[in-house]
């Protein structure tokens, strides 16, 4: 017996699709008020997402170079995180049972989107090998990430 989940995402899609023609304002109206998309609609003022990336495992010798390559990682991790916030992630997940018992679980993430108007708050070294970067994203430009989001689904769908 196969499972498949799907997250947040899965359930976006669905009700874009649901929709109908709509423009993004119209999305937008939809995702303030349709009381199973208002958990996904955020209550904080501002979104906040932390990046790490490890200085040693950067592919580079000299170890200017590496720290470098560690702040640019740890910022594009924070900028993953972010992204997650926003659009939640799609999961796949397959689990294989034969004779009541477990064979295999697999699991298969993926997140996707449009991040502009972060504002980067700190890129500061977390210990003696790691840089943390902090980022926070502004409530209404969350709001106006997803009904962009949504409006290009709606537009697709058709």
């Amino acid at each position: 017996m196969k499972q498949h989940l799907t997250t947040t995402l899965g359930l976006v899609l669905t009700l874009a699709c649901l929709a109908g023609c709509q423009s993004s304002a119209g999305v937008h109206a939809k995702v303030e008020t349709d009381p199973l998309l208002a958990p996904m609609v955020e209550k904080r003022d501002t979104l906040t997402a932390t990046g790490y990336a490890v200085i040693s495992v950067q592919g580079h010798r000299n170890p200017a170079q590496q720290r470098l390559l560690a702040i640019r990682a740890s910022k594009l991790d924070a900028y993953r995180s972010l992204t997650e916030q926003v659009y939640g992630l799609r999961m796949d997940a397959t689990a294989t049972v034969a004779d009541m018992m477990v064979q295999s679980d697999t699991f298969r993430i993926r997140v996707e989107g449009v991040i502009y108007g972060a504002t980067l708050v700190s890129i500061t070294p977390a210990g003696d090998d790691t840089y943390e970067t902090t980022l926070t994203l502004d409530r209404s430009i969350v709001r106006d990430l997803r009904a962009l989001y949504l409006g290009q689904l709606v537009a697709k769908s058709h």
